[in-house]
């Protein structure tokens, strides 16, 4: 991106496996004029057939990747090439590099990406496909795409990841799927191959590599409105009901974005399916119990939002340690001190949802009504059961919620 005239010192090349053969014109000319080039090892095996100036310094890349950003940096003033992986701004490194660098300091040349090549591969429709880079990432964020009919490409970091994926595609029901295992597209080694789900994969699967999902069989989809089965979380009895996590998470109404403190998190339903809502939302559950906050992170990881963040310990302690959030679910430790630290700490404008059971906590509820306004709703549910011979409504505990705005 250029400012004027000034010319940006560091180009950011997208490389493919087809090395210099598949660079534009304008990718070769930068390579050829520059001073130094950063790369990974594999990118710069395939570099022999550059007419660089014979003066190039060439530099591999370090591990983890934040390492070698100051070294870039310190190049500042010369002409510098950093190679990337296909397009360096989807689940590439280009993001990575920006945020440290003035927008007239670098240009771009991006190659097809591995999620191109793969469709191109497949005859796939990009545009209907769910993309997914989980080369450092739990391959449980596949979850929430699972369901018979979806496509999705998923790059992953080699054969034993590919290995691990197809494992969670059948543990989640989902065991009639395909996998299209596709390796160093574009380069002399590509190499296609389709496997259902549940076969014994090969030992030979070799990175750089993306998988092809074709999604088949029965495993449970996750429905799209609030309010999951509660047998999609593990719990200890400490869970807030279905019907009633429906009723709360509308309440809450999560926008693209927003962050939740659901303290008292207990299994994290509220949380979890906060997150579910949109891919950019953050949640920060508080658990005094030790195991219900283990258990928490862990469905967390099983429903594929595993950046739920746990802090463990009494909420009215740890909530200076999170960031603060645009809503606020209070499902387990309610009390008068907590509610007012929640009126010291919480800018104006945070909405605010709390749940009581008990006499104590519905009366503490009613007084902070009077005070601070908002809705105060009590919400019974009834179901039927067996009564005798017959059938008879069985009444829930009824919830009294508040719901308000700081």
């Amino acid at each position: 991106m250029v400012n004027g005239n000034e010319v940006p010192w560091l180009t950011i090349i997208g490389w493919g496996e087809s090395g210099t053969q598949g660079l534009t014109a304008a990718s070769r000319e930068a390579l050829e004029r520059s001073e130094v080039v950063f790369g990974a090892r594999r990118h710069l095996r395939l570099l022999d057939s550059l007419s660089a100036d014979p003066t190039t310094e060439f530099r591999e890349w370090p591990v983890p990747f934040a390492d070698g950003i100051p070294q870039l940096l310190a190049e500042r003033g010369r002409r510098v090439v950093m190679l990337a992986s296909g397009d360096p701004f989807w689940f590439g490194a280009g993001t990575s590099l920006v945020g440290h660098l003035e927008p007239y300091e670098w240009q771009a040349l991006p190659s097809p990406s591995t999620f191109s090549l793969a469709a191109s591969r497949l005859g796939w429709p990009l545009q209907d496909c769910t993309c997914l880079g989980l080369h450092a990432k739990p391959l449980t964020r596949v979850r929430p795409y699972l369901h018979p009919g979806r496509r999705v490409l998923v790059l992953v970091r080699d054969g034993d990841a590919v290995a691990e994926l197809a494992r969670w595609v059948c543990q989640f029901g989902f065991a009639d799927s395909t996998l299209t295992v596709l390796e160093a597209l574009g380069g002399e080694h590509e190499r296609v191959r389709h496997f259902p789900a549940t076969t014994t994969l090969p030992d030979d699967i070799a990175h750089p590599v993306a998988v092809a999902l074709e999604v088949a069989g029965e495993g449970p989809a996750l429905p799209l409105t609030p309010g999951l089965p509660d047998d999609f979380f593990e719990h200890d009895g400490q869970i807030t009901k279905q019907s009633i996590r429906a009723m709360t998470l509308a309440a809450l109404a999560p926008k693209p974005g927003e962050r939740l403190w659901d303290i008292g998190t207990g299994s994290g339903s509220i949380a979890i399916e906060w997150l579910l809502a949109h891919p950019d939302n953050q949640a920060v559950g508080f658990e005094q119990n030790a195991s219900r906050a283990s258990r928490a992170a862990h469905n967390a990881r099983q429903l594929g939002v595993d950046w739920l963040e746990v802090k463990e310990g009494s909420a009215i302690e740890r909530l200076n340690d999170a960031a603060l959030p645009d809503a606020v679910f209070i499902g387990g430790g309610l009390s008068q001190e907590l509610l007012e630290s929640l009126w010291q700490i919480l800018p104006r404008g945070v909405r605010i949802v709390a749940n009581a059971v008990t006499l104590e906590s519905e009366a503490l509820l009613a007084h902070w009504h009077q005070q601070a306004g908002g809705e105060l709703l009590r919400l019974e549910l009834a179901s039927a059961a067996p009564l005798g011979t017959r059938r008879g409504w069985k009444a829930s505990y009824p919830i009294v919620q508040w719901r308000g705005v700081r």
